[in-house]
């Protein structure tokens, strides 16, 4: 949906160091496939901005992809901005039999405090929550029939637009236990409640970061699965899936991302001259 929206007719610009080509259209607007996980993306990052091609100096991002989240909090095809990344990997961590029973099995680690959590720029997050409150976004009768599986009341309904933590591992972690620790993280960390479960934004912004800082970073996904299994199955039949077993959705909801991200584009670039010196204020 990007690609056909705005770089259908642009040419691949090679980066090296970059997993894939950077397309760009006459409107300033740039996007390219990163790659999954901390470490592969935010290469690809680092690559993209060192290279003399581009000036990203008042550049803003969008990081956008795909994600899980708990049934507690979300559903399949809700699409979400992060108001806060948080790290779920740096810290210590030891196994459940080693401690006390019920207690977390995570610490943080002194010395990470500069990059294992960053908040995002309220009034930027605030402005794409506006733009994109009246989107309506798709559905599937899969996706409704695999949500009657889960008894809360968040996995059950329809697909919205929230906002909340994005808790970026490289660990597809699974499981309501694990779902627990990473909200105890967030909440450890002073971010809101987690909402999110993905593989990259903490790390791709770092590496913005530590050019351009923070200020002009949104981080967009659509949920397509569930962090953990419904009450009647066990957390590796639910990541094993049977043959038609799957939530379903996932097409509608990489279009939701879309929908919803789309908006916020056009309207920066769109309308330039109140952007270019930074978020404007809210009329």
């Amino acid at each position: 949906n990007w690609y056909e929206r705005y770089w259908k007719d642009a040419k691949p610009i090679e980066v090296e160091g970059a997993l894939k080509p950077v397309y760009c259209n006459d409107d300033g607007v740039c996007g390219a496939v990163l790659g999954m996980g901390k470490v592969n993306s935010s290469a690809s990052m680092q690559a993209i901005l060192l290279d003399s091609a581009f000036d990203f100096s008042k550049s803003y991002y969008v990081l956008s992809g795909v994600a899980g989240t708990p049934p507690s909090r979300g559903t399949i095809g809700d699409v979400s901005w992060a108001t806060w990344l948080v790290d779920y990997d740096l810290g210590h961590r030891w196994a459940p039999e080693e401690g006390k029973a019920g207690e977390p099995v995570f610490m943080p680690r002194k010395g990470y405090e500069d990059y294992r959590v960053f908040k995002l720029n309220p009034d930027l997050v605030a402005a794409a929550m506006r733009l994109g409150k009246d989107v309506k976004l798709e559905d599937s009768k899969e996706a409704q029939a695999y949500r009657m599986r889960y008894p809360d009341k968040a996995a059950q309904s329809a697909p919205s637009l929230k906002e909340g933590t994005h808790m970026t591992g490289d660990t597809f972690f699974h499981g309501p236990g694990l779902s627990k620790e990473a909200q105890y993280i967030a909440k450890l960390y002073g971010a809101d409640d987690y909402l999110i479960t993905e593989m990259e934004a903490a790390s791709i912004t770092l590496v913005i970061k530590r050019q351009f800082g923070t200020d002009r970073i949104l981080s967009l996904r659509g949920a397509v699965n569930f962090d953990q299994g419904n009450p009647n199955e066990t957390t590796l039949q639910h990541l094993d899936p049977a043959p038609g077993e799957t939530a379903g959705g996932f097409a509608e909801t990489v279009k939701n991302i879309y929908l919803v991200g789309a908006p916020v584009v056009d309207e920066i670039t769109t309308h330039w001259d109140k952007w270019e010196a930074g978020v404007p204020k809210a009329e």
